[in-house]
């Protein structure tokens, strides 16, 4: 009766079953397929690669053999898993951009840095590199053990020699179950240096090696593709702790191209980093406005190297386009060191010195049964040359014995009892050819002998004194690094927290923007003094009913303060504007700013940074004044933020830095001005709408606020390019509320004032039409006149056409960087065209609250 199946099934506990199950397959992929062994840094499937080579005598001398015969050799006896798995890490071990050192000769296409998988196993061929015949040496001495393979028909080793620290020079990753390993490839020589280093320590200190010695030769990882590592500390802690996050930057360069633009070569890339998939998230940046100005991106890469060309456009800073591809792509990218191993089968997190301590503490024991080996195999061959120097001296004796025998053991038997030999001395003997007998053979039996003496003595020498077997150690890892050594790849840069600034020289600019909104930044060379009636230069391309409105004098690194008509106010760094060309149109502001719908700026100011005792003082286009301590602005968010609270069809015209010690100047196109102190105005919050300044007349408005700070005369201009200076000593300071007194007479052929400026001799002012016409002058030029008068003329404008004089700013001769602020000027908005009679007599103001 055949037996009942159900009589093997056997009633057990799911979730027990589901966790051992769990537990075993965690563990096998932990110790047999995933990590490496401390020893020689190879996970098993490429241990097994290397010793399937070795025993198909695959090596460097040997033609290379189809990867297809390699990798059905080693699945066949020593990994009986999948084809792919076997391939993948024959492929990788061949790929110089993957493997520091190669261990495996490849011949064929291997994939490429493109991201470009290799050809099929069986197009590719491969060979062992030399370099892993250094992994291989002595693997036939029982320099380590072998245990048998999986169905028990072939033996196979536990690890290989490893004559040199392969874990730490090659390198490792691999995602295990619940753990994962990332050990970055390091150089040849600083390894070996290190090594060398604590066996020195050892023999002729007797001590241990510190870690900051060891630190001292081995500078950091050194990748396969180069590149530059930023900054020390992630090294230093990957290396004392064996975790840590080290961030790679690709090498690059700027050139300057014959046309004048500029554009950014890459040379070198973060280890592990696709080519082909880099330049596409470019592109793909580019083309989302992630990243704006560049026009070009082609890889020119060839057999010299690799070479990516990025282009850019003419009107933007080359070093600040490398800094945002820096932030956005992967040419910066971050390794994250995990220095896992296995350490007698179990997995452990490792420093720097403990695995250059497990590596040295394996080559002890490897080269102590390398010598335990050749002492045996000396000794054996040395019990034999003893045996046949014996026959030799008693030969004719020997020859009867022979002779007379009736088989070779009775032969053997006769000898050992008659000369007190041993069977292998017997064996020999009765071998021994002829030929031995003549006595140029004799002589070589004897060298030998005197040799292997010699030899054992040697060896028995190094077994008894560990000193000697770890110089044996250093004379062999320094034959190595010399053979097989070069130089760094990777280079160790600055400090891994670069900001766009630090890239970026601190040098004065100029700021121009017009009245639609289309901003640049140019340097100030692009401007010449010129006499005063001069007809000026082309300072900016512009469309019709355009016009520069703002300009002034910064540095690349000063914030960029932007106040609009809505009383909002938004930052910006000045080395984010774009630079362009002098007679370039520059970029629409909206571009930069996240400006509201109906929004227009209406004043800025450079500031370098938020001081406590410093105020920021606000103007109206209605008259209206406010003072608010500067630290209530400095944080500024991407969509703005309220400056000033706004009457109903008022504006914001203007912004000033102050100290609290300053006499202001509110001066209306009518030609009226008012001197108060800046005390009269109290300190309000940021949310608040201020106090009224100036008393305006009916179909007046303000169109400028000075500060008494700023020069010692009151340079106004009129929308027909009159103008003239007078001295603030004509302006008495009154009360702040007032209608002010006269500063300009208003006449048909002057039209309104459009901007004032207070000036001291010695400067120079640009002047800037509505067709972005510029003329620079010398203040000492424009005559210094009373108060209710007209002016001279300061620039010359075709009566017959539109052109109008829009605007009005200062030239700052030099600018002391260190300073908080800037009180230098910037252009006043054109006010609306009006018929205005200007008086002939003063009109004092009168105070209001």
């Amino acid at each position: 009766m055949e037996p009942n199946v159900f009589d093997k099934v056997h009633d057990v506990d799911l979730k027990k079953t589901m966790e051992q199950s769990y537990i075993d397959y965690a563990m096998s992929v932990i110790s047999a397929r995933a990590l490496p062994d401390v020893r020689d840094g190879l996970k098993p499937v490429q241990r097994r690669v290397l010793y399937s080579m070795i025993e198909l005598n695959n090596g460097p001398d040997k033609p290379h053999r189809k990867c297809a015969r390699i990798v059905g050799d080693t699945m066949g006896k020593y990994h009986p898993h999948g084809d792919s798995s076997i391939y993948g890490a024959l492929v990788n071990m061949a790929q110089d951009w993957s493997t520091r050192y190669p261990l495996v000769d490849g011949h064929g296409n291997f994939g490429s840095v493109d991201g470009d998988g290799a050809a099929a196993m069986r197009y590719t061929e491969a060979r062992l590199s030399r370099i892993s015949m250094e992994m291989l040496a002595d693997i036939g001495k029982d320099t380590v053990d072998f245990v048998p393979n999986f169905d028990e028909t072939e033996k196979e080793p536990t690890v290989l020699p490893s004559r040199y620290p392969n874990l730490l020079v090659n390198g490792a990753s691999g995602i295990a179950v619940g753990m994962a390993t990332n050990i970055p490839p390091h150089n040849l020589r600083e390894v070996i240096g290190a090594v060398v280093k604590m066996i020195d320590n050892r023999v002729e200190n007797d001590r241990d090696t510190t870690m900051e010695e060891i630190m001292e030769i081995v500078k950091g990882p050194d990748f396969p593709t180069g590149a530059t590592i930023l900054g020390r500390r992630g090294i230093e802690e990957a290396y004392r702790t064996g975790r840590s996050k080290i961030k790679v930057r690709a090498v690059t360069n700027i050139e300057t191209m014959a046309n004048g633009k500029s554009r950014i070569i890459v040379t070198e890339l973060p280890y592990m980093v696709n080519k082909a998939r880099l330049i596409e998230k470019i592109a793909d940046l580019v083309k989302e406005k992630k990243i704006d100005g560049i026009t070009y991106i082609g890889d020119e890469s060839n057999r010299e190297g690799m070479r990516i060309n990025i282009e850019l456009r003419r009107d933007v800073n080359a070093n600040v386009i490398l800094n945002q591809l820096f932030k956005h792509t992967q040419l910066q990218d971050t390794f994250g060191v995990i220095m896992l191993a296995l350490v007698d089968n179990q997995p452990k997190i490792l420093n720097l010195h403990q695995m250059l301590e497990y590596y040295l503490k394996h080559q002890e024991d490897v080269v102590r049964r390398r010598t335990k080996y050749d002492l045996n195999k000396a000794e054996e061959r040395a019990h034999i040359l003893q045996g046949l120097l014996i026959a030799l001296d008693h030969i004719d004796e020997v020859i009867r014995i022979i002779r007379g025998s009736e088989s070779v053991a009775q032969a053997k038997a006769q000898l050992m009892e008659r000369f007190g030999l041993s069977d292998a001395q017997a064996q020999a003997i009765v071998d021994m050819r002829l030929r031995a007998l003549t006595g140029l053979e004799r002589e070589k039996i004897e060298n030998e002998y005197k040799e292997l003496q010699i030899r054992i003595a040697e060896l028995k020498a190094i077994l008894e004194d560990e000193k000697k077997l770890l110089g044996v150690i250093k004379e062999e890892i320094s034959v190595i690094a010399q053979k097989y050594g070069d130089d760094r790849r990777t280079s160790i840069g600055y400090d891994d927290d670069v900001s766009m600034e630090d890239l970026i020289p601190d040098e004065d600019t100029v700021v121009a923007m017009t009245h639609l909104g289309y901003i640049k930044r140019m340097s100030v060379d692009n401007f010449k003094s010129q006499n005063r009636g001069g007809k000026g230069i082309k300072g900016m391309q512009t469309i019709e009913e355009d016009y520069i409105e703002d300009l002034l004098m910064t540095t690349n690194h000063h914030y960029m303060m932007f106040f609009t008509n809505t009383g909002r106010v938004y930052r910006l760094k000045a080395y984010e504007i774009p630079e362009a060309g002098r007679t370039a149109r520059g970029t629409a502001i909206v571009n930069l700013l996240q400006l509201l719908p109906g929004e227009k700026i209406t004043a800025i100011i450079p500031m370098r940074e938020y001081n406590e005792e410093k105020y920021l003082f606000m103007s109206t286009k209605g008259g209206m004044v406010k003072k608010t301590p500067m630290c209530e602005y400095e944080n500024v968010r991407k969509n703005g933020l309220q400056a000033i609270v706004l009457k109903e069809q008022d504006e914001l015209i203007e912004v000033k830095a102050t100290d609290n010690t300053e006499d202001i100047f509110l001066i209306s196109k009518n030609g009226m001005c008012i001197r108060f102190h800046e005390t009269d105005v109290r300190v309000t919050g940021r949310v608040s709408m201020g106090v009224i300044g100036m008393r305006l007349e009916e179909g007046d408005e303000v169109i400028g606020m000075q500060m008494a700070s700023q020069g010692d005369t009151l340079l106004v201009v009129s929308e027909n390019g009159m103008g003239k200076r007078t001295m603030i000593s004509d302006f008495n300071a009154q009360y702040r509320g007032g209608k002010g007194v006269l500063c300009y007479k208003i006449t048909e052929k002057t039209g309104n004032l459009i901007g004032a400026k207070l000036v001291n001799d010695g400067r120079e002012i640009m002047l800037i039409t509505t067709e972005g016409i510029i003329i620079r002058m010398s203040v000492d030029d424009i005559s210094i006149i009373g108060r209710n008068t007209s002016g001279v003329k300061l620039m010359s404008i075709d009566v017959d056409s539109d052109i109008k004089v829009a605007s009005i700013a200062k030239v700052r001769e030099s600018v002391t960087k260190d300073s908080n602020i800037y009180n230098e000027e910037y252009i006043e908005e054109e006010p609306e065209e009006e018929e205005s009679e200007g008086e002939s007599e003063d009109e004092p103001g009168e105070s209001d609250d």
